[in-house]
């Protein structure tokens, strides 16, 4: 399997491997692993038509783009245009889009092979990738377990080496989490560096797209490509994009790195996660950086914080879906009421509407002020905080996930529980900053383990050259 596109790249050159031969091998690995459930669906006829185009390309001495040889996955809830497009929902089933978001524009132009549509948590709400139309994920490293959410299909066909990278959206982790079980690199820009044109809403004020990969390096190009203005999306920022792929090197210079406290606190965090993070806080402090606990005396409001927003929004952004315009239309429907009635309840599955449920009774009459406007007042107190740390510190490091992968069906049991799975992801999501999970080591039970970094708004530059040099640390 290879690990960056350079390697790819440089078997292309010397004619050891034609792209046809590369999409036919990640096509055999979907068919070998298709029990795991990672693609709603295969562009295999397309992707090896776009292969043959390729090659023939490469052979004339043409130029080529920055991903010639690069084999992606994209989620199920990025349109493509002539593509069907469902978010993982029976009230998408079958739609197909009739535009292609920034980010698959971007990456076509560059000569990205995009493969197929993986499967994701019904319009990317959850933590485990249990709630699709479509039936739940397993993971490549113990298919008992859940891959993580909302991206786990993605995170999935890149583990599983089933493409070469793919593209997730991260809401509250939804990138990193899924990217912290199943042993790969997940990162989360900050908050507009991507636009989200043509990507399915689920919280706007939150959803990020971003990549996974193999690498830091992919990672680090496939942001410089996807980044940027986009004048389909006016919350994306106008700030000019930095050389992330082509100017990334490791670190050098010594840090200062802040580690939470309460997260060693936590009577939550699994045994082996803490010693994971306390290694990496020696191995830094032993390579001459400085790394010192902090106070985030928001930790235990984070996630009612979060839930509260993102809720409200799903309420207003799936609205839209209503049996009438496009999409699934019950056909026990008789009038206008019915339809509305009878669509939605049909259409969405049982954690949509949960949220959707929730979200409309905090954004209610005698309702909004005591939890919309107040956790829009929490959620600003956690930014001026986690920015008061990173104004003092380079980087703060934590857990991506308290726990490694936990059994499929426990979400049915217990939501909440689930729902806590994201405390140490969604305080960059609230905050708006970037952060990366980076795959450290397998736990006992030879299960993944990610650690997470958080950094300033707009400095993925950064974070990429110290994720590299952190990498390069841990396998020291």
């Amino acid at each position: 399997m290879y690990t960056t596109l350079i390697e790819i790249q440089d078997d292309l050159k010397s004619g050891t491997i034609t792209v046809k031969e590369l999409v036919n091998n990640y096509l055999a690995k979907i068919k070998e692993y298709q029990r795991l459930n990672a693609f709603n669906e295969v562009f295999e006829q397309e992707s090896l038509t776009q292969a043959a185009a390729l090659d023939e390309s490469l052979q004339k001495g043409q130029p080529a783009g920055r991903l010639a040889g690069m084999v992606i996955a994209i989620k199920d809830n990025i349109c493509y245009k002539g593509h069907v497009v469902t978010a993982s929902s029976k009230i998408l089933d079958g739609f197909t889009s009739i535009f292609s978001s920034t980010v698959v524009e971007r990456l076509l132009a560059e000569d990205a092979i995009i493969i197929g549509r993986c499967n994701c948590d019904e319009f990317a709400m959850g933590g485990a990738n249990e709630n699709s139309y479509f039936g739940p994920v397993k993971n490549q490293a113990d298919e008992t377990r859940v891959p993580g959410g909302s991206s786990g299909g993605s995170a999935v066909a890149v583990q599983a080496g089933m493409c070469h990278a793919a593209i997730g959206t991260d809401t509250g982790g939804s990138i990193r989490q899924p990217a912290s079980f199943c042993g790969v690199v997940g990162l989360k820009p900050t908050y507009g560096r991507v636009s989200r044109h043509g990507i399915i809403a689920y919280a706007s004020s939150f959803d990020q797209p971003g990549p996974i990969t193999q690498s830091v390096e992919d990672a680090a190009l496939l942001l410089e490509i996807i980044a940027g203005a986009d004048d389909y999306d006016s919350t994306a920022s106008r700030k000019p994009v930095e050389a992330y792929g082509a100017e990334l090197a490791p670190s050098t210079g010594k840090r200062k790195i802040a580690y939470l406290q309460e997260v060693l606190d936590s009577e939550g965090l699994d045994a082996e996660v803490k010693q994971t993070l306390l290694a990496a806080i020696g191995s830094l402090k032993a390579d001459g950086h400085t790394v010192e606990p902090v106070s985030f005396e928001y930790l235990d409001y984070v996630v009612p914080t979060y839930y509260i927003l993102t809720m409200a929004e799903a309420s207003s952004n799936l609205a839209r879906y209503d049996g009438v315009h496009y999409g699934y239309r019950s056909p026990n429907a008789v009038d206008l009421t019915t339809t509305y009635k009878r669509s939605r309840s049909e259409g969405f599955g049982t954690e949509v509407k949960r949220r959707i449920m929730l979200g409309t009774f905090v954004l209610s009459a005698g309702y909004y002020d005591a939890y919309y406007a107040k956790a829009q007042k929490v959620r600003r107190l956690i930014k001026e905080r986690t920015d008061a740390i990173l104004a003092e510190y380079d980087f703060i490091l934590t857990p991506t996930a308290p726990e490694p992968a936990f059994k499929i069906g426990r979400e049915d049991i217990d939501p909440i529980v689930t729902y806590l799975e994201d405390i140490f992801t969604v305080q960059a999501s609230l905050a708006g900053v970037p952060a990366i999970s980076l795959p450290i080591q397998n736990n006992s039970a030879g299960l993944p383990l990610g650690l997470q970094l958080v950094t300033k708004a707009f400095a993925e530059a950064d974070l990429l050259n110290f994720a590299t040099y952190f990498v390069g640390l841990r396998k020291s």
